[in-house]
């Protein structure tokens, strides 16, 4: 059956309009002549860069992970290229999820982010690398965040004016920048910093500061506590960019950050009139929108109040945001150097001195089941410094004379004028000794002296016990300052007899979410005095005041008059339920049988027994957080040379399974009562069977002997 082509007008005046002896118009008949198979590979053609889902081609964690092993392999190497992974859009995806979801509140997966969003932020991605990206746009936006739903094309002349003049939020594409050159940089300087700075670093914390000044401060007397938190709110930009250029020599990623430096913060102040219109004594109850996050719990916000002075601060430097943290980091990491090679010129070991009497220094001080006893110094004794570093504060001990701490804090001030260009003086850096005490972190640190029974075993196997005189470094959380925080957020008033005030802010909420919200704080407490020597005394008497407040709350919001009769209504821990009139308990137990009343939880560590023990869990001298360790097995298990050491070690001592292992421990141990290894038993079946090969032949040669002994541990080995 023939089909009748149906011509079209598009057809008819391309065929009229062709001239078939034209010589660039050759004459194509209406059916072309078949087609003949080529040998020739498809080609495919080349992926679309302004595709999105053609750049997603692998998994944005290995790509970090590739970052840290790599960086952790070669810590010490020049990083001239950092372009080709600033332009992965795997990693920009990630950042923008992780934005997202401090935006929102929840997390965003990959499958649920709509292609137009991909569109634009490849867009922004473009623009970081062609140089087009400005900090802190106001109106011009490549991606917005998804709960920003303002149309700023149709905006007022006016709305616009105090858009441009007044303090805005960071904007979201800001904060996508700064994400990803943090996902960027962080590997990088981490494994080139000091080993002493522990603030704005993953895997430390302030616990692990106050663990390593129990184990490593223990033998020192003097004390300098520097202040250089003036270099958190702002340094020269030169300065910063100085610092990031000794490791990072990339354009492009210098060239960001300077920019985030150098452009001007757009501030305004707020008028006084304002404020006092704004204040009231009771906010009204706003409600929020579907997409806004919600704010941080009662019990988070005042727990945020406790932060210690050298925790409060956070640098903020410009448009860098969470870039700011690091950069501090990469600018004092130079002082950082400069203490540690002060510690290699103050260090004078003494003979008489049984600690630190090495000239590596690195030996272990004192006893190892008890590192933390060190003897008493003296002009005899060996002199030594040691330092950390927590943000923009610093605590250095010195094993010595006060001469030793004050020429130590004179080249402390010159190397801060010339390096940082900031004025200190002698107040910046008291020098104290340690029976005064010294405050870092809130905790107090000071000695206490012991005696105690010292056994060893002189030459000859004798064993001689005497006693020593030693300190231990006591740290013990301090009490005023625990005052000082309470009183800050207006729940107590006083010093010497602090008086518990009522917490007005949860007036309008529940019995239940009331206690729950309090035991979430004082469990929290608990933790953060974890390491205090007075660890069940500072938390009774957060406990009290927190309870008192409550009683104080409930006095007055159920009309009880005093704390007696809270106390008489809801028992000592506030877990039975008030009653707004006559002061009466309802039938509780009955009403929470049928679901009608909600359970309320007592308070918890009413009483000193039911608060946890001070945790003295040995800390390590080698101590290194679990990535940085899982990094480093990592990296040496793919070392071939490891390896080849592990192929030499199994032709050396062969190869036996497990249970062959544990069964020839076990017969050796009940042939020999001695717990040996497969070469040691080896070792010991050659000399049983010799020695009775020599009562029954005591003739034979000895070279005769020792080609049977070789060819029983051959045996025993295979």
């Amino acid at each position: 059956m023939h089909r009748h082509h149906r011509f079209t007008l598009s057809t008819l005046r391309h065929l009229t309009h062709t001239n078939p002896f034209h010589s660039h118009a050759p004459f194509t008949p209406l059916h072309p002549p078949p087609r003949h198979f080529s040998t020739t590979p498809f080609r495919r053609p080349p992926p679309d860069p302004n595709d999105p889902s053609t750049l997603l081609k692998e998994d944005a964690f290995s790509l970090i992970s590739n970052l840290w092993i790599e960086n952790f392999r070669q810590p010490d190497k020049l990083i001239t290229n950092l372009s080709s992974t600033l332009r992965r859009f795997e990693l920009w995806l990630l950042a923008y999820q992780k934005v997202t979801t401090d935006e929102t509140g929840s997390y965003t997966p990959r499958s649920s982010i709509q292609r137009s969003e991909l569109e634009n932020l490849l867009a922004l991605r473009n623009a970081v690398i062609d140089g087009n990206f400005k900090w802190g746009s106001r109106l011009k936006f490549f991606i917005k965040s998804p709960i920003d739903k303002t149309d700023h094309d149709s905006l007022s002349k006016r709305k616009i004016k105090i858009i441009l003049n007044t303090t805005q939020p960071t904007p979201f594409q800001d904060k996508i920048v700064q994400e990803v050159l943090l996902i960027i940089l962080e590997p990088i300087y981490e494994p080139r910093f000091s080993e002493k700075s522990y603030a704005f670093r993953p895997g430390r914390t302030p616990h692990t500061v106050l663990r390593v000044i129990r184990r490593n401060f223990a033998g020192y007397l003097w004390y300098l506590k520097g202040d250089l938190s003036t270099l958190l709110d702002g340094v020269k930009v030169g300065l910063v960019i100085n610092s990031v250029m000794r490791d990072v020599r990339d354009k492009m990623v210098v060239d960001l950050l300077k920019s985030a430096l150098v452009t001007p913060v757009v501030t305004s102040k707020v008028d006084d009139r304002e404020v006092k219109k704004k204040k009231r004594k009771y906010q009204k109850k706003r409600v929020l929108n579907e997409d806004e996050p919600k704010p941080d719990p009662y019990w988070l916000d005042t727990f945020f109040g406790f932060a210690p002075e050298e925790a409060e601060k956070v640098p903020s430097w410009g448009h860098c945001g969470v870039l700011s943290p690091l950069l501090a980091n990469i600018v004092l990491d130079e002082l950082d150097r400069w203490l540690e090679g002060k510690m290699k010129e103050i260090y004078v070991p003494s003979k008489s001195d049984v600690i630190w009497n090495s000239p590596e220094g690195e030996a272990e001080q004192g006893n190892t089941s008890w590192p933390e006893f060190v003897p008493t110094s003296g002009p005899d004794k060996t002199r030594k410094m040691d330092f950390i570093r927590y943000g923009g504060h610093v605590l250095i001990g010195v094993r010595g004379p006060r001469a030793d701490a004050a020429t130590l804090r004179k080249q402390l001030i010159e190397f801060c004028d010339q390096k940082f260009m900031i004025k200190l003086d002698n107040e910046c850096l008291p020098i104290e000794h340690i029976t005064k005490g010294i405050m870092f972190l809130d905790h107090v640190l000071c000695r206490r002296v012991v005696y105690p029974t010292l056994r060893y075993t002189a030459t000859g196997g004798k064993i001689i016990s005497e006693k020593g005189v030693g300190t231990l470094l006591s740290v013990t959380a301090s009490l005023k300052q625990c005052i000082r925080q309470f009183r800050k957020l207006s729940f107590l008033k006083g010093d010497r007899d602090p008086d518990p005030q009522p917490c007005f802010r949860m007036f309008h909420a529940t019995q239940a979410h009331t206690n729950a919200q309090m035991n979430k704080f004082l469990s929290t407490m608990v933790e953060w005095y974890r390491f205090a020597d007075n660890r069940k005394k500072i938390v009774n008497f957060c406990s009290y005041i927190i309870r008192g407040s409550l009683a104080k709350l409930y006095a007055a919001k159920y009309k009880l008059r005093s704390r007696a009769k809270v106390y008489k209504i809801g028992a000592r821990n506030l877990g039975r339920p008030l009653k707004e009139k006559k002061g009466q308990s309802p039938e509780y137990q009955n009403l929470l049988r049928m679901g009608l009343a909600e359970s309320i939880d007592g308070l918890q560590y009413t009483r000193m027994s039911l608060v946890p023990e001070t945790d003295y869990t040995p800390f390590p001298g080698n101590w290194r957080p679990d990535h940085v360790k899982a990094l480093l097995e990592y990296i040496k298990l793919a070392d071939p040379k490891t390896l080849e050491e592990q192929q030499s070690c199994i032709r050396e001592q062969g190869l036996i399974i497990p249970q062959d292992y544990i069964s020839m421990l076990v017969w050796n141990y009940k042939k020999n009562s001695l717990p040996m290894d497969h070469l040691s038993l080896a070792k010991s079946d050659e000399s049983v069977v010799g020695n009775q090969h020599l009562l029954a032949s005591s003739n034979q040669d000895d070279t005769s002997k020792e080609e049977e002994n070789d060819a029983r541990i051959n045996e025993a080995q295979m």
